[in-house]
């Protein structure tokens, strides 16, 4: 049965029928506010540590994708799903989805030739480069190197980086991040009618340069590295790019994407430029203009990649609590962390395991206890949720693209994604920090739920790093499914203002992608337990709820899902 009309808004869901063929949609009730309160109790800090610590463990490995302890976390994440007493996630019965990818592991070298001058780099120190491309050997020898300012194509903005140069065959250099273009009128500030002034858009990502270059036909895509734009520093590009790298196998094969993908360092990007005789920084002011046109260096690039591939059967974990309304159980609320990390590394001071304590264990244990506080509900909600632990995140969101273009539950049955990736390690806020803020209507109920509990909404205190880009949500997203991803709130109760933001800076430095993300003797998951239970009773309503959220008008998603709920009718 196809699904009818479910144009309502959030603030009239609780009171909202939802039109099914035939169907009366209130045959049965969810769970009563009492109850849905009592089974968030059941949300403990105690319970979160010791999930954390299983997760994060050394005998896991870090938990890489096709590693040699995923079987293990995919026994434990498994486990804790049939202790609850929930149904496998997977209609064929089983508790996973097989995510089939493939593993490139390079061994690169290169160099510029500028000016009869070979400058060579080193792989780490100066660059880092891969390729998607299922061959042993991948070169890319003496390509022209254009630089294409920020690599931006964005007609809704007037905006054009390549101006119809011919860039096939070529390696070309960009820029991270979106172009930053002064406000007219306070040139202090950004201009917030262009790439939404300080917060990054897709243009700004990396991927969306990789796949433009691809587009246009380049045959090699290199991305200046600046900490700031870029929001982390190059240890983390070299830590994330100079190991295994993944992709969800394609039938082409990837024969559309461009050879080689790489970065190289500000000073190696500065080093080039001076030796082609450019300005790097009149040529990034130029950049920021409309009237920017790529740039020819004259000068050649060469890569060439020894590079090991090997097919990686990985999986997403899943459970399901079926919904109690007839009517409405073909619906589904979905709940998403990546149980991944980056598994083992180069040691550093000894260590060599990167055990992704906060990043992503903790985001799966919020899964796990919210399951747990569903399952403890004595009446089921009136939609079915499904838990899902998605694999290979760290690798370019792969287990949750996998699952959004090869879905178990129809994305047109599908009612929302609530992700969690990072919970708050640092105690209680007055706030919560919802990262895209604006973008659906399931913000109308999180709200709800905070304000009772006198807590409020904050936007992205960094929407210059781009996080709504950086997590499983987005590839529902992508889909048109409307998706919540939350981060710490800023106003942390008893704590000076600056707090926040000196422990962001402290784990972005220290311990993001690094060896260091481990459990610390410190931590405070009382803030992330408020947080878990707010996703926890904010999916119960939407799950209970008449209508369905929606994109919030003028959200580049809003026409896919209009297109497809559509179709539906």
């Amino acid at each position: 049965m196809r699904l009818v009309v479910y144009r309502l808004s959030l603030p009239l869901l609780l009171a909202a029928l939802a039109c099914r063929s035939g169907t009366n949609a209130r045959s049965t009730d969810g769970p009563t506010a009492a109850q849905v309160q009592q089974a968030r109790t059941g949300i403990a800090a105690p319970d979160l540590l010791a999930s954390i610590k299983d997760l994060s463990d050394d005998s896991m490995l870090g938990r890489a994708p096709g590693g040699p302890a995923e079987p293990r976390v995919i026994r434990y994440i498994t486990g804790q799903f049939q202790a609850l007493g929930l149904a496998p996630g997977n209609p064929d019965g089983s508790w996973t989805q097989p995510v089939d990818l493939l593993g490139f592991t390079a061994t690169p070298t290169a160099s510029f030739q500028v000016r009869g001058r070979r400058i060579p780099l080193a792989f780490h120190k100066d660059y880092v480069a891969l390729s998607r491309h299922p061959e042993d050997s991948v070169n890319v020898v003496n390509s022209d190197v254009v630089f294409v300012g920020y690599g931006v194509v964005a007609p809704e903005y007037g905006w054009d980086d390549y101006k119809g140069a011919d860039v096939r065959g070529k390696t070309v250099v960009m820029l991270i991040n979106d172009p930053p273009i002064p406000d007219p009128a306070d040139s202090t500030r950004l201009d917030s009618t262009m790439f939404r002034g300080k917060a990054m858009t897709y243009y700004g990502r990396w991927t969306y340069k990789y796949e433009i270059a691809s587009a246009k036909g380049a045959a090699a895509a290199i991305i200046v590295h600046q900490t700031e734009p870029a929001g982390y520093g190059w240890d983390v590009v070299d830590h994330s790019n100079s190991h295994e790298n993944m992709d969800v196998r394609h039938a082409d094969e990837n024969k559309d994407r461009v050879k080689v993908e790489g970065w190289i360092t500000y000073s190696t990007a500065k080093k080039l430029f001076r030796a082609a005789g450019r300005d790097f920084d009149a040529l990034e002011r130029q950049a920021r203009t409309r009237d920017f046109r790529p740039v020819d260096l004259e000068a050649t690039a060469t890569f060439r990649l020894a590079n090991r591939v090997r097919e990686v059967h990985s999986a997403n974990v899943l459970a399901k609590l079926e919904g109690s309304d007839p009517g409405l159980r073909d619906q589904y609320v979905i709940y998403t962390a990546h149980w991944d990390h980056l598994g083992v590394v180069d040691p550093i001071d000894g260590d060599s395991i990167a055990n992704g304590a906060r990043d992503n264990a903790s985001g799966v244990a919020g899964v796990l206890a919210i399951a747990k506080a569903f399952a403890a509900l004595p009446a089921r909600p009136r939609r079915s949720i499904i838990f899902m632990a998605v694999t290979a995140e760290e690798k370019g969101l792969l287990g949750a693209r996998y699952y959004a273009e090869n879905p178990l539950y129809p994305l047109d049955h599908t009612v929302a994604d609530f992700n969690i990736d990072e919970l708050n390690q640092w105690g209680r806020t007055s706030d919560v920090t919802v990262i895209g803020k604006g973008a659906s209507t399931l913000e109308d109920a999180l709200d709800s739920v905070a304000s009772a509990e006198h807590r409020t909404l904050s936007p992205d205190p960094e929407p210059e790093k781009g996080f709504y880009y950086r997590a499983d949500h987005f590839e529902f997203a992508k889909q048109g499914v409307p998706a919540l991803f939350l981060d710490s709130g800023v106003h942390y109760i008893g704590k000076p203002a600056s707090y926040s933001r000196a422990k962001r800076d402290e784990y972005t430095e220290h311990d993001y992608h690094n060896v260091s993300d481990e459990v610390k003797p410190d931590w405070d998951l009382s803030g992330a337990v408020e947080d878990v239970g707010l996703l926890f009773a904010t999916g119960v309503r939407v799950a209970d709820a008449g209508g369905w959220p929606e994109w919030k008008p003028g959200n580049e998603f809003k026409a896919r899902r209009d297109s497809m709920l559509n179709r539906g009718r």
